[in-house]
């Protein structure tokens, strides 16, 4: 399949890391030559070394001069910055664990957010639940409700925090369609983040955890396909 040069790289990233994450290039493979594969793709050579760069710094290959370019087990050498590109390429396989560390990194974090809180994160959470509250979609609410989430997270004061609570909405965003259940009535879905902020601009740290815990699962559980309540 020849790209086409205005996406010329980029085309190329994503091409080439769909092979490697979908297993057509398994870990510990060696990828074509250089020349094989700019002739595959109708790329130039310096266009091909620029791609596999990046697929470098994302930890999905290793280049080494007069050897190749050996792909690795992601799973080893890969970060969060991969979730996005996993879910994309196998999603099923990856919502459960991401579910998972939602519920398990969203309570601590809001809890941490409950003790540190500012009056301004406060204000700015207040006007994102206002936002979910009055949104005329359903994409609208879900995108406000994204917000507060990264609010939560700088509240905490922690910015790894803010990173994994990135990597987790990053994942989340290019697929938020299929779950957008629990945002179809803005209404409700401001009325059940409403326990959530309370605790947190109260500094109630343990009743932030807890409102955090039944929110998250109480949206898993309509994301998944469960009627609303």
């Amino acid at each position: 399949m020849i790209i086409a040069r205005d996406t010329l790289v980029d085309a190329l990233v994503a091409r080439l890391r769909d092979d490697v994450l979908s297993g057509r290039y398994p870990p510990g493979a060696y990828l074509p030559s250089e020349r094989e594969l700019a002739a595959e793709y109708g790329v130039t050579r310096t266009s091909l070394k620029h791609a596999l760069s990046r697929l470098g710094q994302l930890g999905l290959v290793e280049t080494k001069h007069g050897v190749g370019t050996r792909v690795l087990d992601y799973l080893s050498s890969g970060g969060p910055e991969l979730l996005p590109m996993l879910v994309v390429a196998n999603g099923p396989d990856w919502l459960e664990e991401i579910f998972q560390t939602r519920r398990e990194i969203g309570a601590l974090v809001y809890a941490h957010a409950a003790r540190r809180r500012r009056p301004e994160h406060c204000a700015d959470l207040r006007t994102l639940h206002g936002a979910v509250a009055a949104a005329e979609t359903a994409d609208d609410a879900q995108l406000a409700e994204c917000e507060i989430h990264r609010v939560l997270a700088a509240a905490s004061g922690n910015r790894v925090y803010g990173f994994l609570v990135n990597s987790l909405l990053n994942a989340y965003l290019p697929v938020r369609q299929l779950l957008i259940a629990p945002f179809r009535d803005p209404g409700r879905a401001a009325e059940r983040l409403t326990p959530l902020i309370d605790a947190v601009c109260a500094g109630e740290a343990e009743e932030a955890h807890a409102a955090a815990t039944r929110y998250l699962a109480e949206t898993e559980r309509l994301m998944l396909g469960g009627e609303d309540r």
